[in-house]
Formats: structure tokens, sequence, C-alpha cells
């Protein structure tokens, strides 16, 4: 017991961090974590080593959340609050373990990962999406192990997490549009009210709709023609490329790139980039003429 229980205790935080993501609840998290310790130890004669002890322990913490959603949670309010949502404290982060050389990364997607925005988003999934959902994106688990451990077919995980994603594709693609046609309106829509828009080098920060609507319409936004885009992604945040047409050249000439970010169902930051950094990113240093110009 006391070599069983060292071993499992190695692994606490990240599994509560884990339980945290799943439910959303501090309180629920520990009651969990509780729950999964003692199924391991009831368990432990069937661990055979095909895994890791920690992701045997995942898969056990994975199935306690389901469990406990499946006996009922209310759904986010009318509004999209989550009104069970607690906040988990930065010095219980500070536990968490920092990663050998089969987990280098273990860490840092952790913390990116925790913030109340990202639990917020994933809490509006249904549980066995979410669990997806966190198992690929969150901590990289291959499709296989994910089916295995919710008893689907590799092909459903798939599908679960494409749907899991298609909110954030569709917002993109009205994001590309409302762009492309510089509808103000458009675009407002899709913003949060506390939505964050910076422009590096250039100093200075945008919060708030209003604020970048504002900003958006002094600096000519709306008369600005003849544009194209090019979705793409950076960061592992999705980013929409724009070109202009430029008569002299006869071509689409890049402009900006504006990387987004998504939680909710509503874009909660816009970081926009220059032309200069195009070619490094694989992105077409021009577009040809489309025979409208």
């Amino acid at each position: 017991m006391p070599a069983f229980s060292g071993l499992a205790e190695r692994h606490r935080r990240e599994l509560h961090v884990h339980c945290y993501r799943m439910l959303g609840s501090f309180e629920d998290a520990e009651d969990t974590v509780q729950e999964t310790f003692l199924r391991a130890w009831r368990r432990r004669e069937t661990f055979e080593g095909r895994s890791t002890f920690r992701a045997w322990l995942y898969r056990i913490a994975t199935n306690a959340c389901l469990d406990l959603l499946a006996r009922g949670r209310p759904e986010p309010a009318t509004g999209g609050e989550v009104l069970w949502l607690q906040p988990y404290p930065d010095r219980l982060l500070d536990e968490l373990p920092a990663g050998d050389a089969d987990e280098p990364e273990a860490v840092a997607v952790a913390r990116e990962t925790i913030e109340l925005a990202y639990v917020v988003a994933v809490q509006h999934l249904a549980p066995r999406p979410r669990a997806v959902l966190i198992l690929r994106d969150v901590l990289g688990w291959p499709a296989k192990e994910v089916a295995e451990l919710l008893g689907d077919s590799v092909n459903s995980v798939n599908s679960a997490l494409q749907r899991a994603r298609a909110g954030t594709r569709e917002l993109v693609r009205r994001y590309t549009e409302a762009s492309v046609a510089t509808d103000v309106d458009g675009l407002a829509a899709l913003l949060r009210d506390d939505v964050r828009c910076s422009m590096p080098p250039t100093p200075g920060l945008c919060v708030g709709r209003d604020a970048v609507v504002k900003d958006w319409v002094e600096s000519g936004f709306e008369s600005m023609k003849h544009l194209r885009a090019v979705p793409t992604s950076v960061n592992r945040q999705p980013a929409v490329a724009f070109y202009q047409w430029r008569k002299r050249e006869g071509a689409y000439l890049p402009l900006t790139i504006d990387v987004l970010r998504v939680t909710g169902g509503a874009i909660t930051e816009i970081v926009t980039f220059h032309d200069d950094r195009f070619p490094r990113l694989g992105l077409p240093e021009r577009l040809p003429a489309d025979g409208t110009e």
C-alpha cells in the first residue's frame, strides 16, 4: 500500500487539474481524484503495464468524471454562464510536476488550458465530446487510446473531436467573410464584450468590443477594398492571412495576419501581425488575380 500510494500521489495535482477541466468545479475535482485513487487501489491488480501508470490513472479519472456528469449537472445558464465554476489557485498549479522525458510539454499544456475562458468553453460540450477534446487536444492522446478508454471506435472519436472543434471553425469562417467584406457590424457581432486587440510591435492595446470597433472605424478599415484571405494557424490558434490587391503588381500582396483566440463561441482576442511574417509561416508571397480586378 505505501508504494502504491506514493506512486499515485506523484500524479495527484495533474489529475486534479484534469478533473477540474472536465467538471469546472474545484471541489468536485477534489472528490473525483479521491474516487480515482480508491478505484485505482481496488483495481491495482489489473494494471498490466501496457501503458504508463500515469496514463492508467488518467483513464480511471476520466471515467470517474464521466460517471459524475452522468448523474446530472445543470446546463450552462441562458447567457452562457457556468454557475458551478470555481477558481483554481495558482499556488496549487505550482505543484504540477516538471514533466519528464516522455512528457516535456505536460506543464506548459496544463497551464495554457487552465484559464477560466477555456474551462468555461469546454463546459458547453456534452461530457463525452468534452473528454475527447481534453484528451486529444490537451493531453495529446492518440485517437486509438481515447477510443479504447471510451469504448468507441477511432472514427467515432475523430468525429467527436471534429464536432467539438466545429464551432471554432465556423466562427473563423464568419470572421474571414466579414473581414473581406469590411463589415464592421458583422465583425462586432463575433466579439466578446471584453475582447482584446493588439498589433505588435506597435504599442497599445484595445480592450472591449466598443473600443476595438471604434479603433477599426477610425483607422479607415471600412474603406479598405479588394481583400482576399487565406485561413491558417499559428501558435496552435486559428489565424487568417489577409492580402490586398495591388494594381501595379497585378496581384494580391500580403497585408496582415490576424491570430484569433476563441472561447465560449466568441472571439476573445485578436493579435494582428504585419506582412513581413508571411514567408516564414509558409504562406504565399502573393495571390494571383482572380479575374475581378
